[in-house]
């Protein structure tokens, strides 16, 4: 099992934009192209403007054709395209690859 870790640093005053997208819109696709999903989170105490996410996959290659399959996706390209019509949400995406230890 792979699991990988992301951090999109919002832009300014745009995480609740962010956090909508990915309640009304970003779960469901990632429900339909088989990507797993251990939480979300956002920062009681420390930096302001992140959204924190695991995904799971049985591997990089389960990986790679999953978030391929994801970006190619019509209804997402235009769900992306309507919620950044005032500018791009997200400004910074750190990822990490965890494997249990």
């Amino acid at each position: 099992m792979l699991y990988e870790l992301r951090i999109y640093e919002a832009m300014p005053g745009k995480l609740p934009a962010l956090n909508d997208r990915f309640a009304h819109h970003t779960t469901g696709f990632f429900k339909k192209h088989g990507m797993g999903m251990l939480g979300f989170w956002t920062s009681e105490i420390g930096t302001s403007n992140q959204l924190t996410y695991i995904l799971s996959f049985d591997g990089m290659g389960d990986r790679e054709k999953k978030w391929t399959a994801f970006q190619a996706d019509a209804g997402w390209q235009q769900v992306r395209a309507e919620t950044e019509t005032e500018g791009p949400l997200v400004a910074k995406v750190h990822n990490a690859f965890l494997r249990p230890t």
